[in-house]
Parts: structure tokens; C-alpha cells; sequence
């Protein structure tokens, strides 16, 4: 064979290589992606799995369950989501602002895992902020 032709075989080989590696990383990576939905893209996802899902916490909607478990809504303000929480809230929840909720759901109930709440005045999840903008 030329050394061309090798050379050709030699480069088709490592890019099949490498494609391959490339694959088995994506795919091992897949389980552990969390994705993030806004309230009015729920309705459009597998409830199967983990995520998260942001928005503004709905005035007058927090309720205070039992010992550490609470209810609220959180809102785009074009879609709405009930959530339910156990567990001790972030200092900084408070109904108005922005919070992210992640989890699983339960039929038409999310149940959050964890709750993070804005870190300062001016931080919103970019597509909240988008879909409160455009509506």
C-alpha cells in the first residue's frame, strides 16, 4: 500500500475513535443532567424524571403545612405550579421573588427536593425572565 492509503485508514480510524468516545461519554452523562423548565413548560415533559423547575413564588399563595412542610405556587405568569416541600426554606424565600424548585412529579404535584432562592435583587432564571418580559 501507498503511504497515502495508510494514511487515509490511519485518520478514519482515530475519528471513528474518537466519535465513539465522544458517544459513550454523552451517554453516560445523560442520567445525571438535570433540566431546568419554566411553570408553562411543564406540560411538554417526561414526569418521570428529576428536575428543576423556576419561577416567581405567587403572592398569598405559601401555606405552612405541618412541622417543616410547605406549599406554595410558582408562576411565569403564564403557567402555574404547586409545589410541595419538606424541609427547612432558604432565608431568603419569600413570596414575589424568584426561587427554584427541584424534583420529581407525583401525578399533577411537584415534590421539591430542594429549594434555592435568589442570591441577590437583580437574579432570575433567564427564561422566567424572558417569558415574563415577552407576556
Amino acid at each position: 500500500m501507498r503511504k497515502n492509503i495508510k494514511r487515509v485508514y490511519l485518520l478514519l480510524a482515530s475519528f471513528l475513535m474518537s466519535a465513539l468516545a465522544v458517544a459513550l461519554i454523552l451517554i453516560a452523562l445523560d442520567d445525571n443532567i438535570i433540566y431546568f423548565y419554566s411553570p408553562s413548560e411543564v406540560d411538554q415533559i417526561d414526569n418521570k424524571n428529576l428536575i428543576r423547575v423556576g419561577g416567581l413564588v405567587k403572592n398569598d399563595s405559601l401555606q405552612r403545612l405541618d412541622d417543616n412542610s410547605v406549599k406554595f405556587i410558582i408562576t411565569d405568569n403564564i403557567g402555574e405550579i404547586q409545589i410541595f416541600y419538606k424541609g427547612i426554606l432558604p432565608d431568603l424565600f419569600r413570596e414575589g421573588q424568584g426561587v427554584i424548585a427541584e424534583g420529581k412529579f407525583n401525578g399533577d404535584e411537584f415534590l421539591a427536593n430542594i429549594i434555592m432562592a435568589k442570591h441577590d435583587e437583580n437574579y432570575m432564571p433567564k427564561e422566567v425572565y424572558e417569558n415574563i418580559r415577552n407576556n
